[in-house]
């Protein structure tokens, strides 16, 4: 028999006892062996679960009580489950987590301390999509050449309804808000920051790359508009909140942020609060993996999974990998990567405007690839949206600096970039 504590017994560790328990015949046939939720670890006592195992408010029982086999950790936060990891690990437990934060900045340190200790983490990305195992197994003989992904729900969920339904981005946020697929406070969500730590433990598994989250760009969707969603529909394009990671020579880039990308590519197609990766290998091309990215079930499934793969002896390296993976290739700064983009601007409604900003553009080697023109008859100004040719994100920033302090533009500037 193997027993398992839980540290974290909220609606994904509920989940998992609870699957435990009621599946517990289908799950010893593909373990081999019985597995048992034996202790959960709470802070309050007083709260009533949804399901029936002993309780503790102390994490430490689990801990260090030598009779737990495999610790689970779903507390969430970043410094203290750092802590209770390691020390489960040093006392020779296995550990599954979903703790995404723990391994957007933890998770080298903690492949050392593991060593050959299994630490699996199946469910931190993409909920019950098994994105993590199929790039430490099933593309494992692939280079692979990109990571594009879907990985926030609720940034999917509120395009959609953009996009689908013309909702504007504060009603539908205040929407998203009373379905619970967004916090009080959404920033994590719709600022970038959810889908940054998946993708900085895709990074890993794909190109050994050891980045903090403050080392790539995150930007999120706060700033797309209605104006935005008609130019894109127009000119074939969708808007997604993508994390890339892809080979560029003997650099890696790795980025969060709003994306236009073609209407007929398969990831434009993920709708809802559908999550998507779509992952390009050398030698399988490309390969799609759809499905629930959130919630209890779906999570604690990714979770179940790897307690299984546990049981039954798989103690592979943490990150997939056990020597350099991809020798000499480094992290790209911020302003060297080079995509195409998407740039909306107001300017005043007169002859020579358009000119001066072509001319602008022109002085930083940035070319205009399609042009749309909304002219608004109220305000006498006119909208100006158009496309780039493929550029250095440094010279875009530039350009669009020379282009505020121009007389004849009278609004901030909207840059999104584009991926086809």
């Amino acid at each position: 028999m193997v027993k398992v504590g839980i540290l974290g017994v909220g609606t994904v560790g509920e989940s998992v006892a609870k699957i435990l328990i009621e599946n517990s015949d289908i799950i010893e046939a593909r373990a081999g062996r019985k597995i048992v939720p034996m202790l959960g670890a709470v802070r309050d006592l007083s709260k009533k679960r949804a399901v029936d195992i002993a309780l503790t408010d102390n994490p430490e029982d689990i801990i260090n009580n030598p009779d737990i086999d495999i610790v689970v950790e779903l507390m969430g936060g970043v410094e203290e489950p750092y802590r209770l990891v390691k020390k489960a690990l040093s006392n020779g437990k296995a550990v599954v987590t979903a703790n995404k934060a723990l391994l957007a900045y933890h998770r080298y340190e903690l492949q050392e301390i593991a060593g050959d200790t299994p630490l699996f983490y199946e469910a931190s990305v993409a909920g019950g999509i098994p994105i993590i195992g199929a790039l430490r197994n099933g593309l494992s003989a692939n280079h692979i050449e990109s990571i594009k992904g879907i990985m926030n729900g609720t940034c999917n969920y509120m395009l959609t309804k953009m996009i689908k339904e013309g909702v504007a981005y504060d009603d539908v946020l205040k929407e998203a808000q009373e379905l619970g697929y967004a916090e009080a406070d959404p920033t994590f969500d719709v600022g970038g920051f959810d889908a940054a730590h998946k993708l900085l433990i895709l990074g890993s598994l794909a190109y050994g790359i050891d980045a903090k989250p403050e080392d790539i760009i995150i930007e999120g969707i706060d700033n797309i508009t209605q104006t935005d969603v008609e130019f894109a529909s127009e000119f074939g394009y969708e808007i997604k909140l993508l994390g890339i990671a892809k080979k560029m020579g003997d650099g890696v880039e790795m980025r969060v942020h709003a994306t236009l990308i073609p209407q007929d590519s398969m990831i434009a197609k993920v709708d809802g609060v559908m999550n998507a990766v779509s992952v390009y290998g050398d030698r399988v091309g490309e390969t799609l993996f759809y499905g629930a990215g959130a919630g209890g079930d779906a999570t604690a499934s990714a979770v179940i999974a790897d307690i299984i793969e546990i049981v039954r002896g798989n103690s592979s390296p943490m990150l997939g990998y056990k020597k350099s993976l991809e020798s000499g290739l480094k992290l790209l700064n911020k302003d060297e990567i080079v995509t195409q983009y998407y740039i909306k601007l107001k300017v005043q409604d007169k002859s020579g405007v358009l000119a001066s900003v072509a001319s602008t553009l022109g002085e930083y080697g940035i070319s205009i690839e399609s042009m749309l023109q909304k002219p608004s008859k109220k305000e006498g100004k006119v909208r100006l949206l158009f496309t780039t040719h493929k550029c250095e994100e440094k010279r875009m920033k530039e350009a669009i600096k020379a282009l505020e302090n121009l007389d004849t533009v009278e609004s901030d500037i909207t840059m999104i970039r584009i991926e086809k």
